[in-house]
């Protein structure tokens, strides 16, 4: 038997579907699995032990079109469910199943803050997608696979951080996700350790920012010097992480890493906080500026607040946030 499972984006989401991937693959062990998403997310799943082939959308649709209806796949499994994978099911005409994306639901919550979601996590929504394959969730969480090219040395870091260090990820794909630089260095200041700050080539500048503007000489700009597996090695060799609505901290998740997770115009309530399947733990905590009206007011981010005041985040109790550190890890 042969699958197809697609996930074009983000970095977060593909994670998500992780459980997904593992369970199909080990409950038919005999299945050919291969899996479609964008190019830019390659490094994502490369070495993703459970996928047999890639397939990679680059702007190249009739050309992927092609390739995949040679395939003659017995089941396209769709976990993203836009435009672009029902005109692939127009294409391939096989056997298919998709999640439930909940898109009237998320809408509801974000443009008119009414809270019909299902209490049901978006990892469970994709193993519901094969429920028809008798596939059933085996607790373990999400996965995430580093190559070993792509593993940070140790002594590429500076001396201070490497006994212990826990990971601050400033980036993330949106305004409204992110802490400002000032309640950023404020947070820095108040956690008394070896922190390194982890983000894309964009966010580097903010990273520098902050090394200049905290008091603490223990924090390390790591923004852009390392690749997205170099940055989950850093996030998997961590004690702790604090982490906006991104995609590190789903990988932290799959590492069972403690996060701290600080949410500004998303919100947990879309059923996407960080999971840990039913047989791991790890502890985690949301940090969410309380009765905001306006919270959550967008599915993926906005590039400006909605509101013009940004209260979401910048109203974060960088205090409790630093607190719980505390009581959540002792070195």
């Amino acid at each position: 038997m042969k699958f197809l499972i697609i996930r074009f984006s983000s970095i977060g989401d593909i994670v998500l579907t992780t459980p997904a991937i593992r369970c199909l693959r080990k409950q038919y062990p005999r299945a050919e699995i291969h899996f479609l998403t964008k190019k830019k997310f390659k490094a994502v799943t490369i070495a993703n032990p459970y996928i047999d082939k890639f397939h990679y959308y680059d702007d190249n649709f009739s050309i992927l079109r092609r390739e995949l209806k040679a395939e003659h796949f017995d089941y396209i499994i769709d976990l993203h469910k836009n435009l672009r994978t029902l005109r692939l099911w127009f294409s391939l005409r096989t056997k298919w199943l998709s999640y439930q994306k909940l898109s009237i639901q998320k809408f509801l919550l974000t443009k008119l803050h009414i809270d019909v979601m299902p209490r049901k996590h978006i990892t469970l929504r994709s193993l519901e997608t094969l429920e028809t394959l008798g596939v059933v969730d085996d607790g373990l969480g999400l996965d995430y696979f580093i190559p070993v090219e792509d593993e940070v040395p140790w002594n590429t870091l500076p001396l201070t951080h490497r006994d212990y260090f826990g990971a601050m990820v400033i980036g993330a794909s949106y305004y409204t996700k992110k802490l400002p630089v000032d309640k950023l260095i404020e947070l820095c200041d108040k956690i008394n350790a070896p922190i390194i700050l982890l983000g894309g080539k964009e966010d580097f500048v903010e990273g520098e920012r902050i090394v200049a503007g905290s008091k603490s000489t223990l924090v390390f700009n790591a923004c852009g010097k390392f690749s997205l597996n170099g940055s989950a090695d850093l996030v998997k060799k961590s004690s702790w992480v604090i982490s906006h609505d991104t995609g590190l901290q789903y990988i932290a998740c799959a590492f069972q890493k403690s996060v701290m997770a600080v949410w500004g115009g998303t919100s947990p309530k879309l059923a996407v906080e960080p999971y840990y399947g039913t047989k791991k733990t790890a502890l985690f905590k949301n940090f969410i500026v309380p009765d905001l009206p306006c919270q959550p007011c967008s599915n993926f981010g906005t590039k400006t607040c909605p509101k013009k005041h940004f209260k979401c985040m910048k109203n974060q109790d960088t205090t409790s946030i630093a607190q719980q550190l505390a009581e959540n890890y002792s070195r």
